[in-house]
């Protein structure tokens, strides 16, 4: 079965070579120019991934990522020409799980796209077949409900901030730089922007520790990486 895409660019001319790019590789995609068509056409066919423009008429890309969230859960990608690396934060701070900077090679954006649907599906498929309750100190994790629990209360975490928790927890005490990091969770080698790494630590420190700025659990390791402490 093809995977779907939806492109929300107001670009016509970039959207149409990120829409034939895709196609040569065996993925379809629709485009929507502005922000509440893109929602409109998440909530009517459910895309596999979407391609969020940051700089849309209207509506925001940050302020669309943030609306596709409560009804999605599926990779979206900020394509973004702003250097400043606040939009980077804010763009996964609202959801996003990953982002693109303009201009870009199309094979780098299909590299990627393909690498977060590979991500996406590998975790559905395992959802699938088995339900695994993990206990870990004040931790629990439910790797069939995606939901994660401290002290019994529920604590709720976005995509990749729950794979990129589930895979320090699996390694509890292993250091992993944040290359190694974002090639297991992100599912693409170097060309990634490994500044996400850090965004979701972060993200994680916030939801997860009783104080963020010294945490007992999600730890970084000077000059070499994070690693999770039960």
């Amino acid at each position: 079965m093809t995977q779907k895409i939806l492109i929300i660019e107001d670009d016509t001319d970039i959207a149409e070579v990120e829409r034939d790019y895709l196609s040569i590789n065996g993925l379809e995609a629709d485009i929507a120019e502005d922000g509440i068509k893109g929602i409109e056409l998440e909530k009517k066919n459910g895309y596999m991934l979407i391609l969020l423009d940051l700089m849309l008429p209207g509506i925001d890309g940050f302020t669309v990522c943030r609306k596709l969230r409560e009804i999605t859960d599926v990779p979206i990608l900020m394509v973004t020409a702003r250097k400043e690396d606040i939009d980077k934060i804010r763009g996964l701070g609202l959801g996003a799980d990953d982002y693109i900077e303009k201009p870009f090679s199309p094979n780098v954006l299909v590299a990627r796209v393909k690498a977060n649907l590979a991500q996406y599906n590998r975790l559905k498929e395992s959802d699938a077949q088995k339900q695994t309750v993990i206990n870990i100190g004040e931790y629990s994790i439910n790797t069939s409900t995606h939901r994660v629990f401290k002290r019994g209360f529920e604590v709720e975490l976005k995509n990749k901030e729950y794979e990129l928790f589930l895979f320090l927890v699996m390694n509890c005490d292993v250091v992993f730089d944040k290359e190694t990091i974002y090639e297991k969770i992100w599912g693409f080698d170097a060309l990634g922007d490994t500044a996400t790494v850090a965004v979701h630590i972060n993200r994680l420190r916030e939801k997860l520790e009783d104080d963020p700025s010294k945490p007992k659990h999600i730890l970084t390791v000077w000059g070499v990486g994070y690693r999770f402490k039960d």
